[in-house]
């Protein structure tokens, strides 16, 4: 089965906590949470269904907190800080534990609301995963690139028929010559009869007029 791509988006929103007390001065709280999704082929946003599993990786400042397993669409994640920093995002297609691979994602605070895109390739992907990948666009053979044409065998009997065609061909051909000759030899033979019957005849009357004086 060929690679089947797909554009992941990552939708971040956030805002600040003004209730609750700020570590460090000048840097309010704030709550930020992340959502992924898949795009389809008209560009809505559709559940990831095509992954089973979505690990975060977070700063180390946020402890035990750090690392973060969600098995569910849309994979939301929801933290409270202060600070802006990159993640990593593990992404593992369903039904592939080995399949899984790695985007980066920058948090950042300069809008409450922000999308992000992210292309993803499917390598050799698995029935099971095939059809989730269907639920978000063409697969395989129905994106529709055109099928390779297959070359025919051309078998031992096909060649023979062709021969025997061939030869029928030549015998059809040299029948007829042979019709068109025999009509000649046929005149010829009657064209000589008729002299050998004319000469008789000649002979015939000039015996008959020496007879006669």
């Amino acid at each position: 089965m060929p690679d089947i791509k797909r554009q992941i988006k990552l939708v971040t929103e956030q805002h600040v906590l003004p209730d609750v007390p700020s570590e460090v001065e000048g840097f309010p709280m704030r709550e930020w949470s992340i959502e992924i999704y898949v795009v389809g082929p008209n560009d809505e946003q559709l559940p990831a269904t095509c992954f089973e599993k979505v690990t975060y990786r977070l700063h180390e400042s946020f402890g035990k907190r750090a690392t973060q397993h969600l098995k569910n669409p849309p994979f939301r994640i929801q933290e409270q800080g202060w600070g802006e920093f990159d993640m990593s995002i593990v992404l593992q297609p369903f039904s592939q534990p080995k399949g899984e691979q790695t985007v980066f994602h920058d948090l950042n605070f300069q809008q409450e609301r922000y999308e992000s895109l992210q292309q993803f390739t499917f390598r050799n992907p698995k029935p099971e995963l095939i059809e989730r990948l269907r639920e978000s666009g063409p697969v395989g053979d129905a994106n529709g690139a055109p099928k390779p044409e297959k070359r025919k065998k051309t078998s031992k009997t096909g060649s023979l028929s062709r021969c025997e065609g061939l030869i029928d061909v030549h015998l059809i051909v040299f029948a007829h010559t042979r019709i068109r000759e025999n009509p000649i030899k046929q005149v010829k033979h009657r064209s000589t009869h008729e002299k050998a019957d004319q000469k008789r005849h000649v002979v015939q009357l000039d015996q008959a007029s020496r007879r006669a004086r």
